[in-house]
């Protein structure tokens, strides 16, 4: 990687990232907690292809596609178990099979030698977050945090996201926000931020992703830095 890539050339004052499907590849350890509740109803399981492109819509949208044509049956007492069943298990198992993305590590200390501040903003609840931030090192110079439940509004509000911004003390206009997802892109426009759509993530039609008009677009990790 060279040592002053187009990203360092002043304009781009830092960057924000989603998390599930941006930094951490965390679909296989969400499809096990999907799978736990399947189990427990005796349903025929997902397999990871049917999982990963809905591994960062919270549990809801696990439950849903496990469930399919009988979650809207579901009452809401038993919706909410469920729920709980999928995080209590997420929560005892949140870095079995977790893993940073291709390129993420040498990326983030890329902009750590370069004393570019980066933050997270995730719409994960907090507690989960933490947890599973704890077992990767290089999140430790993570400028800022911010989850699904640290205001009152998340993704796509731009709340979290001008927040992030705030703390870190970045022009919103001047800062890079990275996600998989439709929201990511929605959130940092609503910000006044400069959107960059991560095609490696959890997408399920590629060809959709034209449609969200983000202003770029990277097919891995370590092509960022090479953003101009």
């Amino acid at each position: 990687m060279s040592s002053t890539p187009p990203l360092f050339n002043n304009k781009f004052a830092g960057v924000l990232f989603d998390l599930d499907g941006t930094l951490l590849d965390t679909a296989a350890d969400l499809g096990n907690a999907l799978n736990h509740v399947l189990t427990h109803y005796k349903r025929p399981l997902c397999q990871y292809d049917e999982y990963r492109c809905v591994a960062s819509d919270g549990a809801l949208g696990l439950l849903k596609l496990g469930f399919a044509d009988d979650y809207d049956s579901l009452s809401e007492q038993e919706l909410l178990s469920c729920r709980q069943m999928l995080l209590d298990h997420y929560e005892q198992n949140v870095c079995v099979d977790t893993t940073c993305f291709d390129g993420v590590e040498d990326t983030l200390s890329h902009l750590n030698q370069h004393s570019i501040p980066w933050g997270i903003v995730t719409n994960k609840p907090g507690f989960l977050t933490t947890q599973l931030l704890t077992h990767f090192p290089i999140m430790e110079n993570c400028g800022v945090i911010i989850s699904g439940d640290t205001y009152i509004k998340r993704k796509p509000h731009p709340m979290p996201l001008l927040e992030a911004a705030r703390i870190l003390a970045l022009p919103p206009e001047n800062t890079l926000y990275v996600g998989d997802a439709k929201r990511d892109i929605e959130a940092a426009q609503n910000a006044n931020m400069v959107s960059v759509a991560a095609l490696y993530g959890y997408i399920k039609d590629a060809e959709e992703v034209s449609h969200w008009k983000a202003d770029y677009s990277i097919n891995d990790f370590a092509q960022l830095c090479h953003i101009n």
